[in-house]
């Protein structure tokens, strides 16, 4: 019998195990579901036309048995990445390093221009395991059912398109724009204007440049001076405040594609104009014809920052950085503003707890796919971990970058998150989105989804946990409480007063805005507030003043002192430095500060001791918690505003019920507390309140039903005041404390406690092994770039870059991590 004819012997074999998928249904046709196999790999990806999710070579037996051999029937895909000789121009210029922000699209801040040198050739055959038999694709032999699956593969978007779509927000060109008010019923004047193609020269002066072309009476006039120095004269904005007409279009940014720069004057932003073709079209400006000449505004700012900003010195940018790649220095692709999660995941990886439990456990992980029937790799987060840990730690996809010969660059291959991004941001507003995001605030939602994750197994984040000591001192009978919460990272103010180099820091901004007067830019060094981390320790453990602090001591309210502390100290401790802040105009502000970070930390000056021989504690709380009475007005005004319920409890009490204006002074000034938005307990009173506790029905009933028991469900809704919301989280958080309540009696028979939360403890000496960095101003907007201690050697890991770091900028990080000495 010949090959042919064995194959199809065998496919009809198989027949009943290939399914044909349905509408909306995901196919995982880019990449393998336990490694970052894909097309352009050796070996090909292979898509079951059973379940439809993509298989690499080395895990074709691993999915045959997880799927009891129903997945033996694969559409094979080999890519092959062929360069295009004499590539041309795009109408925006020749290839540049960077052209614009590229926020929210593929290749985040800095896309690969190189990408569009190459074209692709797809080779398809139809696969058949364990025999390993295969015939190429199209055959008009195929059984029907197998030609309608494979057409239905190809024909479908990809389980990262869908997601994408899913995800991708209305974001152009470093910030959000949105359509604007004046666009659809723009008023424009029959004054016969016509505006030539090219050749424009402001009305009011000599520019040919930076020129605005006024959307209402086809009026050319400069800008203001912008960031490169050759700005306009104000002609344009002069014109607004005498007109009033609102929008106007910067020529030489309009493309053919309608994409360009209009500025609102009334909105005081820039703005989308859906009607711009037919708005031009009035001046006689086709629209179709129309080349980009000049540089947008956010390549100018781009431009700017680069030159003159932070940006340079955490880029390293005035030297030629070498090239690295080998096991743990394999690159993330940015999937659009996903700068925050790479550099979280790159320094996470180093961590020996990760990697035991991800690298080295592995093929554990995976094969517990294999042997539980629901099990799907592709929505355990374990097993992306795993993925991710196997992409970035071995020599798979270590891949040594190529030298453009054009521009003589390195040219990075990087892994590409997609699922594990898809994965980690579900159900999660900010996460999933394509917006530029907290880097700090994914570490916090990174240990929160690893504590789900890991309920009754060894949980990595256990190496960042600490206990926080509170010490509160009653002011009238100087009696003290302690207590204790758990955190992840400890978050450092920054007292911008304790600068030492306030003489040097006066004359520069002095000569900035003498310079800035004279409508000219500055062109000297940048001078920022130089701040020792001591200070940041200082003002952290110095004593803060409670107001209305409930002293069970006189049962009545008083003041009290508060001085936090470390009760333990983790194995890695995680620096949080608090940059990012409100103006009083309520505008997010970053503070621009080079903090002094010693490569050594000794920390002991903040080791909390607990109750010690000379204090006298402060009774515990007899019967039913005091009442407080809350303006439920000024609650809900606060709300509408945007802020958290718990926090605007916290505002309205430690204000009195004074009013609006003063709550919204307290959110203003504690907006970046860790624990803003935490449960609101009066001070002195513990959370879970005096006397007998009574679960709500209803929401005991929400919590026994995922899965816990009444005891476990009580416990829950007693520590979070019966909020069946952060009950939920409460249980996930909390589990080994939960299991201890329902283990069997104790050896005199007595009920069994819970179980304290386990820390683990050492000495208060570190050393610096990794720092994150933010350019830009505000989490919002910006790129993320980490810098790691390895081998003895700084490496900066920007997205799929990565390089021997020459100079780390220390100074400028935003989160440090240091590594316990032992």
């Amino acid at each position: 019998m010949s090959g042919a004819a064995d194959f199809a012997v065998e496919m009809q074999e198989n027949l009943r195990k290939v399914t044909v998928p349905i509408h909306g249904q995901k196919i995982y046709k880019d990449e393998c579901v336990y490694s970052f196999d894909n097309p352009e790999s050796k070996t090909g990806l292979y898509v079951c036309l059973h379940t439809f999710r993509g298989i690499g070579e080395e895990h074709l037996q691993r999915h045959y048995e997880r799927t009891s051999g129903k997945g033996s029937v694969y559409l094979h895909i080999k890519r092959i990445k062929k360069k295009i000789e004499n590539v041309e121009s795009t109408p925006e210029g020749p290839d540049k390093k960077i052209t614009r922000l590229a926020i929210g699209v593929e290749g985040g801040f800095f896309p690969d221009l190189n990408k569009k040198k190459f074209e692709y050739e797809d080779t398809l055959s139809i696969f058949l395991y364990p025999s390993r038999k295969s015939c190429p694709w199209p055959n008009p032999d195929l059984p029907e059912i197998v030609k309608s699956s494979v057409n239905a593969v190809l024909q479908a978007d990809s389980a990262y398109k869908l997601e994408e779509l899913e995800a991708l927000s209305n974001t152009w060109d470093g910030e959000t724009i949105f359509p604007s008010q004046y666009a659809e019923n723009l008023e424009q004047v029959e004054n016969g204007k016509k505006v030539p193609p090219t050749g424009w020269k402001c009305e009011k002066c000599d520019m040919t440049n930076n020129l605005w072309l006024n959307l209402t009476d086809g009026s050319i006039l400069c800008g203001r001076k912008y960031f490169d120095g050759s700005g306009g004269n104000d002609h344009a904005i002069e014109y607004f405040r005498e007109k009033d007409y609102p929008l106007a279009v910067k020529l030489g940014t309009i493309t053919k594609d309608g994409k360009a720069d209009v500025h609102s004057y009334k909105e005081d932003c820039l703005i989308l104009d859906p009607y711009l073709a037919k708005h031009l079209a009035h001046f006689g400006i086709n629209i179709g014809s129309m080349e980009k000449t000049e540089r947008t505004m956010a390549e100018l700012e781009l431009e700017a920052n680069q030159k003159f900003g932070e940006w340079s010195v955490v880029l390293e940018s005035g030297s030629k950085l070498k090239p690295l790649s080998g096991p743990g220095l394999v690159g993330l692709s940015n999937l659009g503003n996903s700068c925050y999660m790479n550099s979280v995941m790159q320094v996470v990886f180093t961590i020996p707890d990760f990697v035991s439990k991800f690298l080295e456990n592995r093929q554990a992980i995976y094969d517990e796919m294999a042997r539980v029937d629901t099990a799907n790799p592709v929505e355990d987060f374990n097993c992306q971990m795993a993925k991710l840990a196997e992409g970035l730690l071995t020599d798979k996809y270590a891949v040594p970058p190529v030298v453009d010969e054009a521009t003589n660059d390195a040219i990075f291959e990087g892994i590409k998150p997609q699922m594990f991004k898809n994965l980690i941001g579900k159900g999660h507003a900010d996460f999933s989105s394509k917006r530029q995001q907290d880097a700090q605030e994914f570490f916090l939602h990174l240990v929160n989804v690893l504590e789900r994750s890991n309920m009754n197994q060894v949980n990595p984040t256990e190496c960042f946990k600490f206990k926080v000591e509170d010490r509160f001192e009653c002011s009238q009978s100087r009696k003290v409480k302690y207590t204790y919460r758990t955190e992840y990272c400890l978050p450092l103010p920054i007292p911008e007063d304790a600068a030492t180099n306030k003489e040097q820091l006066a004359a520069y901004l002095a000569q900035k805005k003498a310079a800035e007067d004279a409508g000219q830019r500055y062109e000297g060094d940048v001078i920022r507030p130089h701040i020792k981390l001591d200070s940041c320790l200082e003002t952290f453990s110095q004593a803060e003043n409670i107001e209305q602090f409930y002293s069970t001591a006189i049962n009545d309210k008083t003041t009290a002192s508060k001085i936090t502390r470390l009760a333990t100290f983790p194995d890695y401790l995680m620096l949080h430095l608090k940059k990012f802040t409100l103006n009083e105009d309520w505008t997010p502000r970053k503070l621009d500060v080079a903090v002094e970070m010693p490569d050594v930390l000794d920390l002991s000056q903040i080791r909390g001791k607990g109750l010690q021989p000379n204090e006298e504690a402060l009774p515990d709380l007899e019967g039913a918690p005091p009442v407080v009475e809350l303006d439920q007005n000024i609650i809900r005004t606060l709300l509408d505003m945007g802020f958290p319920l718990e926090a605007c409890k916290k505002a309205t009490f430690f204000t009195n019920n004074q009013g609006l204006e003063p709550a919204t002074n307290w959110l203003m000034q504690h907006v970046g507390d860790s624990d803003f938005s935490d449960e609101f307990v009066p001070p002195g009173v513990s959370a879970s309140g005096g006397g007998e506790f009574v679960p709500d029905d209803e929401a005991l009933t929400m919590i026994i039903s995922l899965g816990f028991s009444r005891a476990q469900a009580v416990k829950a809704l007693k520590e979070t005041n019966n909020s069946v919301e952060r009950a939920a989280d409460w249980v996930f958080s909390h589990h080994q404390e939960l299991m201890e309540l329902d283990a069997p009696e104790a050896a005199d028979g007595g009920a069994r406690q819970p179980a304290e939360p386990h820390f683990r403890d050492g000495g208060e000496k570190y050393q610096l092994v990794a720092f994150i960095s933010h350019m830009g101003t505000s989490t919002m907007v910006g790129h993320y770039v980490c810098h790691i201690l390895k081998d003895g050697r700084w490496v900066l890991f920007n997205d799929e870059k990565v390089a021997l770091s020459e100079q780390p900028p220390k100074e400028l990080g935003y989160l440090y991590f240091y590594k316990r000495i032992n």
